[in-house]
């Protein structure tokens, strides 16, 4: 491949994000109540993503033994591996991609950077976001994401909505085993981890920028002292 066409490549991955906020500009996205610094809420997240997600999902960059990095005691994360994996072996799908593409029609994608591409506020509207349509063949569709050949499995969580496409909002109709309060916080949750997921370095670079923030405030000081120093005497 030619200088050319990576540069190309290297722009149109560029665009990626750029062009999914564009799609997404007509849409009102709820935003993301995350916080990187809460722990227990990123734990809990990691624990619903492993139990529920990585069942069609992959998330091919992501290795158990990083999930260290927000409080996690080996103990911990070794209860949380599938069989035959350990704490250094990264997050492979149960199901392989083939047997998931013959039961949805599409290979599910690969969660690593997901939070980077769609960003967090679409992906805390987007699970919440699926309405009961008999006319799609999964029985359910997405406000977000319409079409989505993604199944509700989360619907007993969250209950059947219908969609007035009067005025274009979602309606709870059947409860599901959570109340609207406690599916939106394991959202959160889930939404946070992803986030994580997504760069595991973001903690550490926020605690280096902090630290380099305070340095260069402190040589600012040190600066001007020196340069009052030198022009004391000078008239």
């Amino acid at each position: 491949m030619n200088a050319i066409n990576k540069l190309w490549m290297l722009v149109l991955l560029l665009a990626v994000p750029m062009l999914a906020s564009a799609s997404d500009a007509g849409l009102h996205l709820d935003k993301a109540p995350g916080d990187l610094g809460d722990k227990a809420s990123l734990q809990r997240g990691a624990k619903f993503f492993t139990s529920n997600c990585l069942a069609c999902h992959s998330a091919a960059y992501m290795r158990y033994n990083r999930l260290a990095d927000i409080g996690m005691s080996l103990e911990e994360i070794k209860a949380m591996l599938p069989e035959g994996a350990k704490p250094g072996s990264t997050m492979s799908a149960a199901m392989d991609a083939a047997s998931a593409k013959m039961a949805f029609g599409v290979a599910p994608p690969d969660l690593s950077v997901v939070s980077r591409v769609r960003g967090t506020d679409w992906l805390y509207t987007y699970f919440r976001s699926f309405y009961v349509d008999s006319k799609s063949a999964s029985g359910v569709n997405n406000l977000v994401f319409p079409s989505v050949a993604m199944p509700n499995v989360l619907g007993y969580m969250q209950g059947d909505q219908e969609l007035d496409h009067a005025t274009g909002k979602l309606k709870l109709v059947t409860p599901g085993a959570m109340s609207t309060a406690e599916f939106d916080a394991t959202i959160a949750d889930l939404v946070n981890y992803l986030d994580f997921m997504g760069e595991p370095a973001k903690l550490v670079r926020y605690k280096l920028g902090y630290i380099v923030i305070g340095f260069l405030f402190l040589l600012l000081i040190l600066s001007y002292a020196l340069k009052k120093e030198f022009w004391k005497d000078v008239h």
